[in-house]
């Protein structure tokens, strides 16, 4: 088997979609779908069960997928280690961050920068509601969004740093004029809710579904970004939960921000497609766990 067809192989296996695999390897549908029958007529057995509808993996598929996706990784990784050090570094690597947080790595971008001068570094906000989308869609490289992170094709590695809740709530809410409030607060009223892909278990990171006593945390507006949030907040109809460091940049005189006192942190670390990494990649997170030695 020529290391282009396992190529192709182990792609449908992620993508499960032709048009999708043939997109991501700049190849025809049809260079794919004539890959695999070759590759199943030599093997003698079917490794894809295809509908008009869907395309998944036949047992006999996924016995070959996981023997040859980890080697197929070591091979990619040695070809692309060669030729990185060949060139000396050069590419260029997107990294993504949420709002402004792009300062809470600052120290991790400029080591990296001293270090690899010929790459070029580029900035990229992620949406907290939908923070594995620009990964997916290869518009970013690194994404640096908030644990945790258990999704199949990603990588996460080393925490970065941590950032505190506070309330955000109108200036003239019957919560503004308080000191601090608690979680159990939250049980009083209706707080935003995503619009967007995010995964529960991740929006529950930072905004529960009970309080600390059992009682429900109710749904009020769906907003899509940080300002839609700021948005129907300032009409006092909702109240949410934010990062300390979003709120800091945008104070604005219709919200007040109210310290939470027993809200758990956010915790930041760099997450990438594994089947995109290259060694430009472990050289950024290299600099990253540098950098919080040298700190």
């Amino acid at each position: 088997m020529e290391l282009r067809d396992i190529e192709i192989f182990v792609t449908l296996s992620e993508e499960l979609h032709f048009g999708r695999t043939a997109e991501r390897l700049r190849v025809s549908q049809a260079r794919v779908s004539q890959s695999i029958k070759q590759q199943e007529r030599r093997i003698g057995g079917a490794l894809f069960e295809r509908t008009s509808r869907s395309v998944r993996l036949t047992p006999l598929g996924e016995r070959l997928r996981d023997r040859l996706k980890a080697g197929y990784g070591e091979i990619m990784a040695g070809i692309d280690e060669a030729t990185t050090s060949a060139r000396g570094q050069a590419g260029a690597l997107t990294i993504g961050t949420m709002a402004t947080h792009y300062q809470q790595i600052a120290s991790v971008i400029d080591l990296f920068r001293q270090r690899h001068p010929q790459c070029e570094l580029r900035m990229r906000e992620v949406l907290p509601t939908d923070p594995f989308g620009a990964l997916r869609a290869d518009r970013i490289d690194i994404a640096v969004v908030w644990l945790p992170v258990r999704e199949p094709d990603l990588t996460v590695g080393p925490q970065l740093y941590t950032e505190p809740l506070t309330l955000a709530v109108a200036a003239d809410h019957r919560l503004a004029s308080r000191d601090h409030v608690t979680m159990e607060d939250l049980g009083e009223y209706l707080v935003v809710r995503p619009d967007g892909p995010i995964p529960d278990y991740v929006w529950e990171a930072h905004t529960p579904l009970m309080t600390p006593a059992g009682r429900p945390i109710r749904a009020g507006a769906n907003v899509a970004t940080l300002e839609e949030a700021f948005t129907v907040i300032g009409t006092g109809n909702v109240v949410s939960p934010v990062g300390a460091h979003a709120a800091a940049s945008r104070q604005r005189s219709d919200i007040t921000f109210v310290p939470i006192t027993d809200a758990p942190l956010l915790r930041y670390a760099p997450v990438w497609r594994t089947v995109n990494e290259t060694s430009l990649f472990r050289a950024f997170i290299q600099a990253a766990k540098d950098a919080q030695t040298t700190t």
